[in-house]
């Protein structure tokens, strides 16, 4: 008994809920066929149909496109409508399109215009689907085991990022590229089929309004609250600014390092080990107290790390350094974007979290154009001036509003306050001692 008391006590407190629990396997499976898809179309434009890199780069900005301009609406549609049943609808839909890119793979009737056009198709629910996923999973944990779900989704992304591709490069030289897309189709089939027999609690939904309002509502509520408004721009400045460097990156490892694709997968998986060990280190802890001093210490670091990386690249050259300081910006990146997504679920009510996290969505997708204004830019400066200019306006962002706004800097006492105002009880079960 005293051993299994042991044990409980080191499960991460999200995982203490069983309909969570199951929640985070589909999304697990859900997670791992975006990523082997990702590596997989990008392989299947560039080695299978011989597309250019402009090729490649219009498969992102295809998807980037409606994903900015639905999230929106898509946060709206998460507000009125069953968040389960939504769920399921889009990830049923991501699982056909990518089941369909396959088997035009499979018979060799692909050709790079489907490709493009399942990538805007895909853009398009994921608008939905993103939205749907941010106001849905809250509700299956108590409040208590916020940041401890919020880092657990992240640990997710970052270790299939780590895995994903890898194991799709496997597939992809043992058995093909269409047998790639099929598991990763699968992948998110696996997550309808969860959602179809998870038990969710019942949400309060929004009143019934026009999409406008709905949308504008959603907008001013952001607009009227500062504390949101630094949040959703400090998650833009890190998209649009300091993310840039994953663009840049094969110019750091071939050209300033003058290494080969071995060291631009080290340097990246650098980066993912990271955010990876950071996820597991927060998902593993309850709430904690200095959010606040987290998330700014965090932007601020992550921009200096940026700008050292850029720098001592060029001028040092010393590509152990170059590693270090790359497993540094993910552990910075992490630390503040958990506290940013942990601290949007705990504030935001219930009817509106649908269309915050649409905007928070949005936020997210405008990564692509960052790497193209980081590309114009280094046309003029070079590569390594333009990502650390990036990184120092992620570090300036982070600490004006902290010097000016108080509630910014009490941001961890503010969301105390607000877990205290909180009714007791909650709306699901957690795991329970024995």
């Amino acid at each position: 008994m005293r051993l299994l008391n042991r044990y409980q006590a080191h499960i991460p407190p999200a995982m203490r809920y069983p309909t969570y629990r199951r929640y985070w396997l589909g999304f697990l499976a859900s997670v791992a066929g975006v990523q082997m898809f990702q590596a997989s179309q990008f392989w299947l434009v560039h080695h299978d149909l011989k597309g250019t890199p402009l090729s490649l780069g219009l498969v992102g900005l295809f998807n980037a496109i409606p994903a900015i301009a639905f999230n929106l609406v898509g946060g709206v549609f998460a507000d009125k409508l069953d968040k389960r049943k939504l769920l399921i609808a889009t990830q049923a839909a991501q699982a056909g399109l990518i089941l369909l890119i396959a088997t035009l793979t499979w018979l060799d009737l692909v050709r790079i215009w489907h490709i493009w056009a399942v990538a805007f198709i895909a853009g398009s629910v994921n608008a939905f689907d993103g939205p749907t996923r941010q106001a849905l999973y809250p509700r299956l944990v108590e409040r208590k085991a916020m940041t401890s779900a919020v880092a657990l989704n992240s640990s997710v992304w970052q270790s299939t990022r780590i895995a994903g591709p890898a194991l799709s490069g496997v597939i992809i030289a043992t058995a093909g590229t269409a047998a790639s897309l099929y598991l990763a189709g699968l992948g998110m089939a696996t997550m309808a089929v969860v959602m179809y027999g998870l038990k969710v609690p019942p949400m309060e939904r929004s009143a019934s309004k026009s999409m406008a309002r709905d949308v504008t509502e959603g907008l001013k509520y952001v607009k009227d609250n500062s504390v949101f408004s630094f949040l959703m721009g400090m998650t833009f400045f890190n998209s649009f600014f300091g993310m840039a460097y994953v663009v840049m990156m094969p110019v750091f490892a071939e050209d300033i390092l003058h290494r080969g694709a071995g060291a631009y997968g080290a340097l990246l998986s650098a980066s993912g080990v990271g955010s990876l060990i950071t996820t597991l280190y927060l998902g593993s802890r309850g709430a904690f107290r200095q959010r606040g001093l987290l998330l700014i210490g965090g932007a601020t670091l992550f921009g200096l790390a940026i700008v050292a990386f850029a720098l001592t690249s060029t001028y040092l050259r010393l590509f152990p350094l170059a590693l270090v300081l790359m497993f540094l910006i993910g552990v910075f990146n992490s630390s503040y974007m958990i506290s940013i997504q942990s601290s949007l679920q705990l504030m935001v009510p219930d009817t509106m979290r649908g269309r915050i996290m649409g905007f928070y969505g949005m936020t997210w997708s405008i990564s692509p154009l960052g790497g193209m204004q980081a590309g114009a830019l280094a046309s003029f400066i070079g590569v390594p001036f333009a990502i650390a200019l990036g990184g120092l306006a992620v570090s300036a962002f982070a600490l004006g509003p902290a010097l000016v706004n108080r509630n910014v800097r009490d941001l961890g006492s503010m969301v105390q306050r607000l877990e205290a105002q909180a009714a007791p009880g909650g709306q699901v079960t957690p795991l329970r001692q024995p």
